[in-house]
């Protein structure tokens, strides 16, 4: 009784607390259609209680329809990314579903075989629609160091680039718990942030975030936007009647928290509704929308500022005047000298002749490899150093300029 009174009165607090969602819904209402009709790249999750509707076997038809709205989407413009669970449900159905222990090797077994079938069965499934998929495999360690995110943030590029629709998973054969991720739903916000994606869209059983659990509550009502995050919106995503409904909300309400940090609205819907992700790119207003606390330029210009410097460049005049008052990239050929030794994905400060710092940014090369490009055409990167990361040495997108003067940031 006593812990009744207590899951009540949370449930209490926790729509008192709801009211300025509630109030704000007219508001936003006409600024997300017209946002979700501006939007051009899009991350969209998909889990296996989705992807095997309900059953012990991947479906087909599911998974057909998915594709088709991905392959209508990337028609329009859009570019798409898809985080796919069931490789290991997949692993299960090639070895007849068998019972076996839950142990790690044997999760570790089932992705092994049944990422390749899971990939095998998307990838004839876009070549339907006359695209191709690339098969990203990530985990912890891809987000959390410098290298290996560049290199990831990279390769999604590369592939967007030539229009390959991505299908990211967590690499489960080689994971253990130090370097999991642990569910794809944060896995796919982290790939929000990896390709500045303007959506995260995350298919569940249900529309999206209701006051209470709507199985068990006629009077129930479903959440359309939530400015902000905070506990009371996590009392919430909690208060499902099932194990897989509680852990399911629960990590979707996190991977919004970490998209709308970094500048990604996020979309919770019903994997179940014909043409979701169709009608949401027209605008419509569909499940729960969790808007993003600041752009993605502020995001990533915050963190930058925020971030330990470990080195220096100096540049000439022209590269400085360029940076300073065209947002330019930074070239190899306006290069001076770099000071202290820094790796790749190193935030280093930009010196102007003046000996100020005129701007910060992530570099692409290190300092060793950047001492070989002083003042040497972006053409001849390959040739001098046998590969290349691109030619600008910083790129503009990762820079953020510092007003001199003023001595403050823009």
């Amino acid at each position: 009784m006593a812990k009744a009174r207590v899951k009540t009165k949370i449930l209490m607090q926790s729509r008192c607390r709801q009211k300025p969602i509630f109030e704000s819904r007219l508001v936003h209402t006409d600024r997300i259609r017209d946002f979700m009709k501006a939007i051009r790249k899009m991350v969209v999750k998909v889990g296996t209680s989705t992807l095997t509707q309900g059953g012990q076997k991947l479906s087909r038809r599911y998974m057909l329809g998915l594709v088709q709205q991905l392959a209508q989407l990337q028609a329009e413009g859009i570019v798409v990314v898809l985080v796919s669970s069931g490789a290991i449900a997949a692993g299960r159905e090639l070895l007849n579903l068998p019972k076996v222990d839950r142990s790690l090797p044997a999760k570790q077994m089932f992705s092994s075989i049944g990422q390749v079938k899971l990939m095998q069965i998307w990838s004839e499934l876009f070549s339907l629609f006359d695209l191709h998929v690339g098969q990203v495999l990530l985990t912890r360690d891809d987000f959390s160091e410098r290298n290996r995110y560049l290199n990831a943030r990279d390769t999604l590029e590369c592939l967007l680039k030539h229009q390959v629709i991505p299908v990211i998973n967590e690499n489960d054969t080689v994971a253990t718990k130090e370097i999991k991720v642990g569910d794809n739903d944060n896995l796919a916000a982290l790939a929000a942030n990896l390709i500045e994606a303007d959506l995260l869209v995350l298919l569940t059983d249900q529309e999206g975030l209701y006051t209470s659990d709507p199985r068990l509550n006629k009077d129930a009502t479903l959440i359309s936007v939530i400015p902000t995050i905070d506990d009371s919106i996590f009392a919430l995503a909690g208060g499902s009647s099932t194990s897989l409904g509680t852990g399911g909300m629960t990590t979707k309400i996190e991977a919004a928290r970490i998209a709308s940090q970094s500048g990604t609205r996020t979309i919770i819907t019903s994997s179940a509704r014909p043409n979701v992700l169709i009608d949401l790119a027209q605008g419509k207003q569909i499940g729960t929308c969790v808007l993003e606390e600041m752009t993605a330029r502020e995001s990533r210009k915050r963190w930058l500022l925020s971030d330990k410097r470990t080195g220096m460049i100096y540049v000439d005049a022209g590269a400085a005047a360029k940076i300073m008052h065209e947002g330019a990239s930074l070239l190899s050929s306006g290069i001076v000298k770099t000071t202290e030794k820094f790796e790749r994905g190193a935030t280093i400060e930009v010196i102007s002749p003046e000996g100020e710092a005129i701007a910060v940014g992530i570099a692409n090369y290190g300092s060793q490899e950047i001492q070989k490009l002083i003042g040497k055409h972006s053409a001849h990167i390959e040739g001098i150093l046998g590969y290349s990361y691109g030619p600008e040495i910083i790129h503009r997108t990762n820079m953020t300029r510092i007003k001199v003067r003023e001595k403050t940031h823009e």
